[in-house]
């Protein structure tokens, strides 16, 4: 077990939204299942090499978007998969944000945002901050353009 990791709260379908996960990342596997009463009750499982848990805790708590999963992603067609797969059955929010069937939040976002809207210039770095809140799912291309002042 790592020494930390994110746990997951899923009223009962922690086990398939893990497989799921591992599916569509580089570097991700279930590592542990814990079974009670002949059912799965917790998954240790890696994301892109990062540490998470799904428990299987009944009704009790409902995920939220108060905490998502930010994936970056290099190219725009890596977004388009990811984003497509996750939103499977989920629904898209704003902002590159999204809630797949699960329940859980995810943030898909192409890897040179955060630079783009640190841009030491404030008309540049406003641009693509504006592009990026008109968005759904993220436009690479579109950001990078609004960014420029194309």
């Amino acid at each position: 077990m790592d020494k930390v990791a994110v746990c997951l709260w899923f009223e009962a379908r922690g086990e398939e939204a893990a497989a799921h996960y591992v599916s569509l990342l580089p570097d991700s596997r279930i590592t542990n299942v814990l079974h009670r009463d002949g059912k799965v009750l917790f998954v240790e499982f890696t994301l892109a090499g990062r540490a998470f848990q799904a428990l299987n805790g009944g009704p009790h708590y409902k995920l939220t978007p108060a905490a998502s999963i930010s994936v970056s992603c290099a190219s725009q067609a890596e977004l388009d998969t990811l984003w497509e797969a996750l939103l499977d059955g989920g629904a898209a929010m704003a902002c590159g944000w999204l809630t797949d069937r699960f329940g859980v939040s995810w943030q898909i976002v192409p890897d040179n945002l955060q630079a783009m809207m640190n841009d030491p210039d404030p008309a540049r770095a406003a641009r693509a901050f504006a592009a990026m809140q008109s968005m759904i799912k993220f436009d690479f291309a579109a950001l990078e353009a609004a960014w420029r002042g194309e």
